[in-house]
């Protein structure tokens, strides 16, 4: 590769099956209906409700600090840190969209920050940033594949060293 060639898109075959996907009401339906039990689990702090919703093989990720947490004791583990370093968390949906590739949602976050997360210590101060969270699909499985976030908050990103490949694993 030359100097200001671009990588080559290795995901671009995945990417255009996912969006010529079809959609039928009934699997809308049914997407949306799935999306709403985690969340309602997730308002609860019901954890065996909310593991329930995502496929054995779920992958909870931070793309922006490296940090990736798999499978469904991945998933306990992402929810039991979480909610134990913001034991009030709460998410204000601003944003979603529901299709045949998943849900994406946008939300405001808030929540008293107790203990560490991410490698950033706790303010035990009332906390607010924005997160926009990918549910991605699993067709198969007729579950979520996880969930993939994104957020505004710049305080893991400038607090944490990159990881190194692999490193994050179940972190």
């Amino acid at each position: 590769m030359t100097t200001g060639e671009r990588p080559p898109h290795t995901e671009r075959h995945a990417v255009i099956e996912l969006i010529r996907r079809e959609l039928t009401p009934d699997e809308y339906d049914e997407i949306r209906s799935l999306w709403q039990r985690h969340s309602i689990a997730e308002d609860r702090r019901d954890l065996p409700g909310l593991i329930s919703t995502l496929s054995e093989d779920c992958v909870y990720e931070f793309p922006q600090t490296g940090h990736r947490w798999e499978g469904h004791d991945g998933a306990r583990r992402f929810y039991t840190e979480l909610l134990s370093a913001f034991p009030d968390i709460h998410f204000d949906l601003t944003d979603i969209v529901i299709g045949p590739q998943g849900v994406c949602e946008e939300a405001r976050v808030t929540g008293t920050h107790t203990k560490e997360w991410l490698g950033v210590a706790p303010s035990m101060q009332t906390e607010s940033w924005r997160v926009v969270i990918f549910f991605p699909w699993d067709r198969r499985r007729r579950l979520f594949g996880g969930e993939k976030v994104y957020s505004d908050d710049p305080r893991p990103a400038r607090t944490i060293d990159p990881p190194t490949k692999g490193a994050m694993r179940d972190q």
